[in-house]
């Protein structure tokens, strides 16, 4: 709670008068992640949480069959249904409210944060194709979620012309486009399904795509645009370089219609229809589309140049904003906007980390440990934690690369895979659990050293998202690092984080950083680092950092084992 909150008495009226105080005003911010979405009913006052919601997909991630059909999907696809964005507004919405005993027409705002880059295509009018009856049936007709990487072929070809071109914009994003990317999976589209691409009317973020279900008005926001979109200042990639990569992907970035909006812009008022899902006033305001990880800065109040706040979670993304602009390697994008108007918006990010210990419980741990896991009460992460954290560091004699679901900073490489080195018979579970937690720390510290390695400078480290309940992991990040770190101080920065870009779109804050340091918040220096453990930890790292390097590929100078391995599993798959 934040100072300012304080200074309330329990009768709703200021401490020390008998006036009354004034009505207060209220914002729904909500996070649309992987596996749920969940809704936060927000004081805008000081950003006290009132209320909060999830609600589980019903579908999920559809990675091997499509929903319906026993249609079967290929290797590194991953799908999402449309039809569990709205059933998040439908339930966790007024399940929020009513847990937060708030008067909705009290609520001035709603704002909104998605996955990205989470993108489908759709008619003029927004209709997703996976819902026209002669196309559901179709794998591409279906969003694509953030972490598919089946355009990898098609992003290597992006690449290579833009790289042969020397396209301007390539530098931008670290010297590579993601296959996670628009315009990786639209390639794909049109090179996999031509039928699907020409009756693709727009290609459009699932971030975008939900306000404007809330709005009735097609918009698109600066950041998914900058980041996902390959749009720089300058627009995006001349229709010349489109031809030249595929005459058919020329008319691409007709596709990407839609005004464009700065973050905390009102994208419009909250329809009829969508104040009956939700439970909402029609009219309010409703916040421009945003990113799960970029508006998650102005919960962590860390608006500033040099504040890099890492959203942990199934995957990592590192988000920061700068006044220098530089060309730093495997970034996903610098933007102007991108996170803070007026600032460079730097993204980085590492493409599993909470997924990475989950394979590990799921796939690797013998039943005894299960079992005396659950004798004590507890989750096997919990007794696994228990177990490592009595090690020395070093002890188990072990170093892992990070690479399960292939590297997204700072090499933008999706078909590399993970190794574990070190491993003998007297391995056990808690010391590769271990090693796994020091592999994504190492995989960070990489990414910190090339910001600082061109020129942009990381003042103070956040941590947000649902790792940072880990204490283990949190400290092992800091002495990994070097460096103190802070926490957001609220357990859901993603939905406070729309709820303040909400209050910012409906005229309650005059900008973002105004409303995030009213209410957003953060613990500063919660973890610092121990001197003994981080020279021990600067030696693991020399010898992640030799892995990395060799295993890299040979585009890197490595050896291109992880690639010929991928190719060859595909090969016998299909």
């Amino acid at each position: 709670m934040n100072a300012n909150s304080s200074s309330r008495g329990d009768d709703g009226k200021a401490a020390g008068s008998g006036t009354p105080e004034p009505a207060q005003k209220f914002a729904v911010g909500i996070d649309f992640g992987t596996l749920s979405g969940r809704a936060v009913v927000v004081r805008v006052s000081d950003g006290e949480e009132l209320g909060s919601a999830v609600h589980e997909y019903a579908e999920g991630v559809i990675e091997t069959v499509l929903p319906g059909s026993g249609v079967r999907l290929g290797p590194s696809w991953a799908l999402q249904s449309p039809a569990d964005w709205i059933e998040v507004l439908r339930r966790a919405v007024p399940k929020a409210l009513a847990v937060s005993g708030v008067d909705p027409a009290e609520v001035i705002g709603i704002g909104t944060d998605f996955t990205a880059c989470t993108v489908l295509p759709t008619l003029a009018d927004g209709t997703p194709l996976c819902r026209l009856d002669d196309l559901a049936d179709r794998p591409h007709s279906w969003p694509k979620l953030w972490k598919h990487h089946a355009a990898q072929p098609h992003a290597d070809l992006i690449n290579e012309l833009a790289k042969t071109r020397n396209e301007p914009w390539l530098g931008r994003y670290g010297g590579k486009i993601s296959s996670e990317w628009e315009f990786a999976k639209g390639l794909q589209l049109l090179q996999e399904d031509p039928e699907i691409y020409a009756r693709t009317e727009r290609w459009i973020e699932a971030a975008d795509w939900i306000v404007w279900q809330l709005t009735g008005i097609e918009s698109r926001n600066v950041c998914t645009a900058g980041y996902k979109g390959i749009r720089t200042e300058h627009g995006y990639p001349s229709r010349e370089y489109l031809t030249a990569l595929d005459p058919a992907f020329a008319d691409f970035t007709d596709k990407l219609a839609g005004d464009l909006l700065p973050l905390g812009a009102s994208a419009g008022r909250l329809t009829s229809q969508a104040a009956e899902w939700t439970g909402l006033p029609a009219g309010i305001h409703v916040s421009a589309g945003n990113v799960d990880a970029h508006v998650t800065a102005a919960a962590a109040d860390a608006t500033r140049p040099g504040q890099l706040v890492a959203i942990m979670g199934t995957s990592t993304c590192h988000v920061m904003s700068s006044d220098q602009l530089a060309e730093v390697p495997g970034m996903c994008g610098v933007v102007e906007g991108g996170i803070i108007d007026g600032l460079w918006g730097y993204e980085a990010g590492q493409s599993a980390v909470g997924d990475i210990f989950g394979w590990f419980v799921d796939t690797c741990v013998p039943p005894a440990y299960v079992a005396e896991a659950e004798r004590q009460g507890v989750s096997v992460h919990a007794y696994l934690e228990e177990l490592a954290a009595a090690q020395a560091v070093g002890a188990h004699g072990l170093v892992a690369l990070d690479w399960h679901n292939g590297n997204r900073s700072i090499l933008v490489d999706h078909d590399l895979s993970a190794v574990i080195v070190g491993q003998t018979l007297a391995t056990r579970p808690e010391d590769t659990y271990r090693a796994l937690i020091e592999a994504t720390a190492f995989g960070t510290r990489r990414i910190v050293e090339a910001f600082e390695e061109t020129g942009v400078s990381v003042e103070e480290f956040i941590v947000a998202g649902g790792l940072l309940q880990n204490r283990l992991l949190m400290q092992i990040y800091s002495d990994v690092l070097r460096r103190p770190i802070s926490v957001v101080a609220s357990g859901q920065g993603p939905a406070l984080g729309s709820a303040i870009h909400a209050a910012v779109a409906a005229g309650n804050y005059p900008d973002v950083p105004t409303a995030a340091a009213a209410m957003g918040r953060r613990t500063e220096s919660a973890y610092r680092p121990d001197s003994d453990r981080a020279d021990r930890y600067d030696q693991l790292y020399a010898e992640y950092r030799e892995l990395h390097d060799w295993f890299a590929g040979e585009a890197h100078g490595g050896s291109g084992v992880l690639h010929r391995l991928h190719k060859l599993k595909n090969e016998v798959i299909g």
